[in-house]
């Protein structure tokens, strides 16, 4: 069974400034990690078959939690599959995990639909879901996320 989930969020900003949001590596470190981690860009080529590869570190208060690639990281890469200027970002993301649970392509695309002028309504949609990740865990990760970047650009 494929794993699948979907989150949206209705934030006070313009499509325009949240593709920024999503398209700037500085930006993306300081509010794309949940709640409890911290993110490093380590490189990033924003165009169609580029990409990005980015570390997500477990804070030291997040006890028991085991990233994907060691103990206290989640890294992995991503490739731009389509990238339409401030409506839609699709990537296909591979964990660095040594254990095959984690392996294997997962989609994510994010869109972004003005709702009015001053609201944009941002939706995650992750495909192909690692069995490893329980999609539950995927969707408190993206709500997490989608309230970081709300804070971010509000």
């Amino acid at each position: 069974m494929k794993q699948e989930t979907i989150n949206s969020r209705i934030i006070k900003a313009s499509p325009e400034t949240l593709f920024k949001a999503f398209t700037d590596p500085k930006a993306l470190e300081v509010w794309f990690a949940p709640d409890g981690m911290k993110g490093k860009i380590h490189n990033f080529d924003l165009k169609v078959g580029g990409g990005y590869e980015m570390s997500l570190f477990y804070l030291k208060s997040e006890k028991g939690t085991k990233g994907k690639t060691n103990d206290a990281e989640d890294r992995y890469t991503s490739e731009f599959l389509e990238i339409v200027q401030n409506e839609k970002i699709i990537q296909a993301i591979n964990f660095d995990a040594p254990d095959p649970k984690f392996a294997g392509k997962m989609t994510m695309e994010v869109t972004f639909e003005s709702e009015k002028s001053t609201e944009t309504k941002v939706t995650f949609i992750f495909k192909n879901i690692p069995i490893g990740i329980k999609p539950e865990d995927n969707e408190t990760g993206t709500i997490s996320t989608l309230e970081n970047l709300a804070q971010f650009v509000e």
